[in-house]
């Protein structure tokens, strides 16, 4: 008889069963403002063209059904909205959230009223960051069971309605996560980091792409150990926890980005006991 080799027989079979037999963790679908909505595409045997507000969408199969997996913004209207499948509508309903407010007190106005100068840096960081935003790398498939990058206690959840000495701002479009300066932080999952850099508001930060329009922002790093176009294994240390930019603290803010809409990162990590 032939005998082979059981990890031998082992790679052959991985191999045999393609992309579609790695199991992706779908989300529940979380439809509200901030969300995640995830919508079964059963009638495509090919890979689909998906498309929100004229965006793409990350298209991901679990067994033989596609699933498109689409980042509702916290601005969005609750009621009945559309994608695009193949050119084609397909309707899906947003129900109403209520998100807590939170008032901060910065012992400066430097980063409430910014000088011209400062005006102008921000602006110009801005449209870096719009840039990487929009970023959708279609040969890679994100990997939606992230892990949660640093150890340490949630200090604000996602979609907080903010006040900076009382002066109302944009809602918290991250999640905050305290820990000491220093503090190692790991990518939630893997992906290729597209931008670095020292930004006035958020400070030191990392960018990295998941694939298919996921993006992950990594703001206060005390100390950044990446460079732009470095790739990234799950787990792998991109930098340390810091108090840069605005900040009353240490603590990473993690803002995570699905077709350039920011959503609640809870959604994709595990549930803690």
């Amino acid at each position: 008889m032939n005998k082979q080799h059981p990890i031998l027989l082992s790679l052959v079979f991985f191999l045999t069963l393609g992309s579609s037999a790695i199991s992706l963790a779908l989300p529940n679908s979380r439809p509200v403002p901030g969300g995640i909505m995830v919508i079964a595409l059963p009638d495509h045997s090919t890979q689909p063209n998906v498309e929100y507000k004229k965006r793409p969408v990350a298209v991901i199969q679990e067994g033989n059904i596609w699933h498109a997996i689409v980042g509702l913004p916290l601005s969005i209207k609750p009621g009945k909205h559309n994608i695009k499948v193949n050119s084609k509508p397909v309707s899906f309903q947003v129900n109403h959230k209520d998100y807590p407010e939170q008032r901060i007190t910065l012992k400066t106005r430097k980063h409430i009223d910014l000088s011209p100068e400062d005006l102008a840096r921000h602006r110009g960081e801005k449209a870096k960051a719009i840039k990487a935003f929009k970023h959708f790398d279609a040969l890679q498939t994100p990997d939606l069971a992230m892990l949660k990058p640093v150890e340490g206690p949630y200090s604000s959840p996602f979609g907080l309605k903010r006040f900076f000495n009382d002066e109302p701002r944009n809602p918290h479009s991250g999640l905050d996560i305290a820990a000491p300066t220093g503090t190692p932080i790991k990518a939630p999952s893997e992906g290729k980091v597209v931008l670095t850099g020292n930004f006035f508001f958020n400070g030191n930060v990392v960018y990295v792409d998941h694939g298919q329009g996921m993006i992950s922002m990594f703001c206060h790093l005390s100390e950044i150990g990446v460079k732009q176009g470095d790739h990234l294994n799950k787990g792998d240390i991109l930098g340390k926890v810091g108090a840069t930019g605005r900040v009353t603290g240490p603590h990473l803010h993690w803002s995570l980005s699905l077709n350039n809409a920011r959503v609640d990162p809870m959604i994709l990590l595990p549930q803690e006991k």
